[in-house]
């Protein structure tokens, strides 16, 4: 069982992501008023704490959630050794994990900031399989494929 430490949104791409105090999902969407809301697999991203947490540690103290854009930054999974397919439950909310790691775009403004962009590595896209609303603090349930 994991545990949601942040839910981030922004109004661009390619930059780092607010923390807010909820964020409602729906399926074939994803987070209302994030800028990567559409219909495609990469509706929301996850990333460990332990991820930032390691970038902290190599000499970038100012590191928050959602400074490597990610959606939802979590703490107690290991994101990117889950599965695709692997199922997200919190609450009524249902992701599904759908890509692990990604092609960074040409040093966007997280790499800038940083130097590294580990969302490439550790970071994870989930599509919404139920809606709902999710907060920090909120328990995850890690389901992963038969």
């Amino acid at each position: 069982m994991g545990q949601i430490i942040s839910v981030n949104v922004s109004t661009t791409t390619g930059t780092t992501k607010q923390q807010v105090d909820t964020i409602e999902v729906r399926p074939d969407h994803g987070i209302e008023g994030d800028a990567h809301a559409r219909n495609w697999h990469r509706q929301i991203s996850l990333l460990a704490q332990e991820s930032v947490d390691k970038m902290i540690a190599a000499g970038n103290p100012d590191l928050v959630p959602g400074s490597f854009a990610e959606n939802i930054t979590t703490k107690g999974i290991a994101l990117a050794e889950l599965p695709i397919g692997t199922r997200l439950i919190s609450g009524k909310v249902e992701l599904e994990i759908t890509q692990i790691g990604k092609k960074c775009h040409a040093k966007c403004a997280i790499h800038q900031q940083s130097g590294d962009c580990i969302m490439p590595k550790e970071g994870v896209f989930a599509k919404v399989l139920t809606p709902g609303e999710l907060h920090p603090g909120d328990l995850i349930e890690v389901v992963r494929p038969t």
